[in-house]
């Protein structure tokens, strides 16, 4: 039974993995889950802000503007998933202090800034994502990073 059971970091990322199924983006579908002593305390996916029509309804304005990966994230209607992850921690009463984040790819410049002033300690992904800045970033703040395949 036990080689059955997944090791708690196969855990965490396939919930990431769940969560990024909810995401309505058409370039890059992304979950995030926020645990802390090997317990969930809040997931989150990337999509629009609360009440606002989703992307596959409305189409990409990245695409419409050619925009590639990993430039200008800012012109980009969707909350990212480690944004959300944070958000939703804290509509619940719970602070991310001392808190790891697994997610699906490895976080942008933006979300960098807000995992580093959060508090997280360690941040687990499975893809990479073309931004140094943010890797320079997470390194400078001692964050532990941890590629998994």
């Amino acid at each position: 039974m036990t080689d059955q059971r997944p090791s708690w970091e196969d855990y965490f990322m396939e919930l990431a993995d769940i969560a990024a199924k909810r995401s309505t983006c058409l370039r890059r579908q992304m979950g995030a889950v926020l645990v802390r002593d090997r317990r969930v305390l809040s997931t989150g996916y990337n999509g629009p802000p609360r009440g606002m029509v989703h992307c596959d309804e409305i189409g990409c304005l990245r695409e419409q503007m050619k925009i590639p990966s990993g430039e200008r994230p800012e012109l980009c209607r969707a909350v990212h998933a480690e944004q959300n992850a944070v958000i939703q921690a804290a509509l619940g009463g719970v602070s991310p202090q001392g808190a790891e984040i697994y997610v699906t790819h490895h976080p942008c410049v933006i979300c960098a800034k807000i995992l580093i002033n959060a508090g997280i300690t360690k941040i687990t992904y499975r893809e990479g994502y073309p931004d140094n800045l943010s890797a320079e970033m997470l390194t400078e703040a001692g964050i532990e990073l941890v590629k998994v395949e």
